[in-house]
């Protein structure tokens, strides 16, 4: 959540690019380093895992951009060395279907299966432009009248918050009650979003976006870890340059697990992403 840095970074050399790269071993197999610096309490981001998890995918079907990715996450991810293997499972005119797993070595040396995904692939810039919707921007104050961690008392993180320094994300002061102590009890975390080197969205970017906002938990009155259990994400369209607006809700908690539905706003007040996720209350 740091401020924007003064010299904006393009697509292709920001730290996010960098971290999220994935290498070619054979075809189909792809070595990753996971960064620490996108770790969130006791994990990596899941939403830093998907756009991984993506580019690897963008690389192996003949499709450039995500349309829908759905990832289910099996263990926790650590930093450290990771190894993703890829499937195309169809190819078509405009769509192309594949999936993708995440692996890691455990300490006895055995390969342990972190997050699978399955996902279609198409090209955004051949979408029509019309556009039949219901869907309104989310009502947040503007950017200047959000709050960032250097607004007020910092809360109190268990874990690593190393991903707060890689992102630049002012929130609704009506969604920050958690912060000082005083949730509003309401599942609902609204924001400004964007990355702190300036780097502009691009489809990539947006399945982290979905998932980089504090859980709606935290508003709700509760602490901790909230563990993603199913994710998934629909990309409508190419966002354009500037900073995204991310509303995200919860109806629902119930048995332990709760939803969260994201959705993601361009600077042209074009809806751009959409996703749900399944997430395990934090444990009392």
């Amino acid at each position: 959540m740091a401020q924007a840095a003064q010299v904006k970074a393009t697509i292709g050399d920001s730290e996010f690019d960098r971290d999220t790269a994935v290498t070619p071993r054979e075809p189909g197999v792809y070595d990753a380093e996971l960064s620490a610096g996108w770790t969130i309490i006791h994990a990596v981001n899941g939403g830093y895992l998907l756009a991984l998890l993506g580019r690897a995918l963008g690389d192996a079907l003949p499709h450039p951009d995500p349309f829908t990715v759905s990832a289910h996450y099996l263990t926790p991810s650590v930093p450290g060395p990771a190894v993703v293997r890829t499937q195309v499972i169809r190819t078509g005119r405009t769509l192309s279907t594949g999936q993708a797993s995440l692996f890691q070595y455990a300490e006895d040396g055995t390969e342990v299966e972190r997050l699978r995904v399955l996902a279609s692939y198409g090209d955004l810039d051949a979408l029509s432009d019309e556009v039949r919707t219901t869907a309104t921007p989310p009502a947040i104050p503007p950017r200047e009248h959000c709050l960032g961690p250097s607004d007020g008392p910092a809360p109190k993180i268990p874990g690593s918050s190393a991903i707060t320094e890689r992102l630049d994300i002012k929130l609704d002061p009506a969604t920050v009650g958690w912060a000082v102590g005083a949730p509003s009890g309401k599942g609902e975390m609204r924001g400004w979003f964007g990355l702190a080197d300036g780097r502009d969205a691009d489809p990539f970017s947006l399945l982290l976006t979905v998932d980089a906002l504090p859980p709606t938990s935290f508003e709700m009155g509760l602490k901790g870890w909230t563990p993603t259990v199913e994710l998934t994400t629909h990309i409508r369209c190419r966002p354009a340059p500037g900073p995204l607006r991310v509303a995200i809700t919860t109806r629902n908690l119930a048995g332990g697990f709760l939803e969260e539905d994201a959705e993601v706003w361009d600077s042209a007040g074009r809806l751009v992403a959409q996703s749900r996720q399944l997430a395990r209350a934090p444990r009392a």
